[in-house]
């Protein structure tokens, strides 16, 4: 009969268990020692050879380990309960796992910065620069005015009324002779708390200087028509009859097209107007109902041009649907978050830059959005719209002239970034358009007040 095999202080202890605080092994080798029945040394019950050479069943089949070669104090060797794979696989595979994450996510970030930089680049490549007008504004330099409010800016946005290319369905193309169909300065308040947007009949008779034309002649100074300065000299010498005629100093400029704002009207989807009376104007291609109506970029540009059919037929009505509609498009484009939403603002961005022809200063996308992000607080009743105060050409009624010294005071509100307040026609208290202040003179130095209206204006609700 087998001898019974007891656990005992003696028993020999595993080699591991001294590095994990295990019994220690007794001094006297022989203690605790198996031994055969006669008393002498022996094989173990169980078949085993050799003390510790192998697991050996306990009580309640408890697995003990009796090697150093298995894991210590009864843990279950890699894939012994066969419930899972062996843990070192088990890690392999998390570390292959991760670096494929790793490399995809790379590849991602990559795939990204890519396009992003491509269609920067398009963005940026659809920006025409006007370096003449640089250059001739450079050789002038001594006759313009200085910038007299830091950071105050000052654009020119002129609409090209061109028909040559793509704007030829507009009218006769006269060899690429151009007016400035539509000439706004716009002043944008140091602080970019307030945004001011001028607009300057293109038949208010002003002095024009000497201007290089585009044949390398140069014109003699002239009294004439303002719209005649972008057709005799272009862009600078428009900017220069502006700068004489009101003393500002014009720091950037941009020249829009038909086409280019047709497709930036397309590109916000659209811009909503109401309409008192129906207009059929054939020589704007213009057929609209009466009522509210949204307007898309062939229907809005016919709208901002027609003058024939439309009130009175002065281009001074027309100036103010100019500016009523700017101010909808304005509105459109910060209400529906446009410039927050990179789906709808890449359209419009496309569609501005590829409309634009600017100075070198302008004429790359960081610049724009600069320019842009500087406005985009802006609210909107503070983006607001007037006229050059001005009255009927005492010698030709079909010509205007400025109105002073109201146009006078208002040049020097802008040029000394000074603010100006606008309402509708029907609330100033004279009837010849002139402007009004509305605290008397023994009080604070009142803000000059002039008829126009602002970008959070509803047309609809007047």
């Amino acid at each position: 009969m087998d001898a019974d095999v007891t656990e005992s202080a003696g028993t020999p202890a595993d080699p591991d268990d001294s590095a994990t605080g295990g019994d220690r092994k007794p001094d006297n080798p022989d203690a605790g020692e198996e031994r055969a029945p006669d008393g002498s040394p022996g094989a173990l019950p169980g078949g085993n050879d050799a003390p510790g050479s192998g697991p050996k069943d306990g009580p309640g089949g408890e697995t003990r380990s009796g090697s150093g070669s298995g894991p210590s104090h009864g843990a279950p060797s890699e894939g012994s309960d066969g419930s899972g794979p062996p843990v070192d696989i088990v890690v392999k595979r998390k570390r292959h796992w991760v670096r494929w994450t790793a490399l995809g996510a790379s590849f991602v970030v990559l795939v990204a910065a890519g396009a992003g930089w491509w269609l920067y680049k398009k963005l940026d490549g659809n920006i025409r620069t006007d370096t003449s007008a640089a250059a001739e504004l450079r050789a002038y330099e001594k006759e313009r005015p200085s910038t007299v409010v830091h950071n105050a800016q000052n654009i020119l946005l002129i609409g090209s009324d061109s028909r040559a290319g793509d704007n030829r369905k507009y009218g006769r193309d006269d060899g690429g002779s151009q007016r400035s169909d539509t000439t706004i300065l716009l002043h944008l308040a140091a602080n970019r708390k307030s945004a001011t947007a001028m607009s300057i009949p293109r038949d208010l008779m002003v002095n024009i200087p000497e201007c290089h034309k585009s044949d390398k002649t140069v014109s003699k100074p002239q009294f004439a028509q303002f719209n005649w300065a972008f057709e005799s000299g272009g862009t600078a010498c428009t900017i220069r009859t502006v700068e004489k005629m009101t003393g500002i100093r014009i720091d950037h400029h941009m020249v829009v097209d038909f086409s280019g704002f047709k497709n930036m009207v397309n590109a916000v989807d659209g811009v909503e107007i109401c309409l008192k009376e129906p207009i059929d104007d054939s020589a704007a291609h213009l057929k609209l109902a009466a009522g509210r109506q949204k307007l898309n970029g062939e229907q809005a540009l016919g709208y901002v041009r027609a003058r024939k059919s439309i009130g009175n037929g002065s281009d001074t009505e027309r100036m103010d649907r100019q500016q009523q509609f700017l101010g909808a498009l304005v509105n459109k484009v910060q209400s529906n978050g446009v410039l927050l939403n990179p789906t709808r603002l890449y359209p419009v961005l496309d569609a501005a830059t590829k409309a634009l022809t600017t100075d070198p200063g302008l004429d790359s996308l960081k610049d724009l959005y600069d320019l842009v992000r500087g406005m985009r607080n802006v609210p909107t009743d503070k983006v607001q719209f007037l006229t050059v105060p001005r009255q009927p050409y005492s010698a030709n009624r079909n010509r205007d002239e400025l109105v002073q010294p109201d146009a006078d005071k208002l040049f020097k509100q802008l040029r000394d970034d000074k603010p100006v307040a606008v309402v509708p026609a029907d609330q100033l208290k004279d009837d010849d358009g002139k402007n009004t202040d509305d605290t008397d003179a023994s009080g604070p130095t009142p803000t000059p007040t002039y008829s126009g209206n602002n970008a959070a204006t509803d047309l609809c609700k007047q």
